[in-house]
């Protein structure tokens, strides 16, 4: 059941944010970060908030129903509906739907609000129907933790339950803590995006996200600096992504890393693991190219022994 509920203002940029941040947890404790849509469903009094996943995005749904706590950062208003400064994270757990097809549907005005006229017609209809097939995201909101502006510099209000302390470093993986990729060709390509987040799992098992810039990197990985006062000390799974996109989110330019965080006078990420994809501005060129992606996604997702329908 939700314990949180927000004011007016920290609404009107739950409603408006066009892109917002995904924050999912791992099986070994890290985070991923990765963004979706925002289509401003939630309801005040219920204290939810809704988001929806292609059934491509597999790999996302299979970690919400692992671990169902998750988090989602409104940390731009770029091509929304408000210009309030604030960043908003929103904390809660999450329930998911069975694939609902056409779900754009549901939505009416709001998704064309959000994401764009719908396309229909002989052709476009089936060829987009694996991206019209969605899997709502229910959010029961445990907290809201509200900085006055989107660089998160200042004291947070919270709404619902006080922040629990910092937790405690983590037990360094196996296979060390050092990058596994190639972190100075990484570091300048998310130093090429405008938007960059960082995400780790708090003490109560809530991911924190917050906005980072970078400053160099050394052997031992990338080297960012961060709002002060939110890092925990030492070292633990964490993840990290810079962004890009267009109105109604259809050219997009994502970098999405797993990696391990040292937090201490000098803040260093490792990335271990990298997905970056872009998609074309136009719109038609996009509607080709999410339809293609979307089959190579189910393909995939069936070839993992997940149960996705036709």
């Amino acid at each position: 059941m939700s314990s949180a509920h927000w004011p007016e203002s920290v609404d009107e940029i739950i409603g408006g944010d066009q892109a917002v941040m995904l924050a999912t947890v791992t099986s070994a404790r890290g985070v991923v970060l990765t963004p979706v849509t925002n289509f401003g469903a939630r309801d005040r009094g219920a204290g939810t908030v809704t988001v929806n996943s292609s059934v491509g995005g597999w790999k996302k749904l299979e970690r919400i129903r692992r671990d169902p706590r998750v988090a989602l950062a409104f940390h731009t208003r770029l091509h929304g509906y408000s210009d309030r400064p604030e960043y908003v994270l929103v904390q809660g757990t999450a329930s998911l739907s069975a694939p609902r097809d056409d779900y754009p549907a549901s939505l009416g005005a709001d998704w064309e609000r959000f994401d764009g006229p719908r396309a229909t017609g002989p052709f476009w209809g089936p060829w987009l129907r694996p991206y019209y097939t969605r899997v709502v995201i229910d959010i029961a909101v445990e907290r809201l933790i509200v900085w006055p502006d989107l660089s998160c510099k200042g004291s947070p209000k919270v709404f619902g339950p006080p922040l629990p302390g910092p937790p405690p470093p983590q037990k360094a993986p196996g296979l060390g803590t050092g990058p596994r990729i190639d972190h100075v060709k990484a570091a300048a390509r998310l130093e090429s995006l405008p938007d960059a987040l960082l995400g780790w799992a708090g003490t109560d098992g809530f991911p924190m996200v917050v906005p980072v810039g970078f400053s160099g990197q050394d052997a031992g990985g990338i080297l960012l600096h961060v709002p002060l006062g939110v890092l925990p000390d030492g070292g633990r799974r964490a993840g990290l992504t810079a962004h890009s996109f267009s109105k109604f989110v259809q050219g997009q330019h994502q970098r999405v890393h797993t990696g391990w965080l040292e937090s201490g006078p000098q803040v260093r990420y490792a990335p271990h693991t990298e997905l970056a994809y872009r998609t074309p501005p136009s719109k038609l060129l996009y509607r080709l190219g999410i339809g293609v992606a979307m089959r190579v996604a189910l393909r995939r997702a069936r070839s993992a022994g997940h149960d996705i329908p036709q």
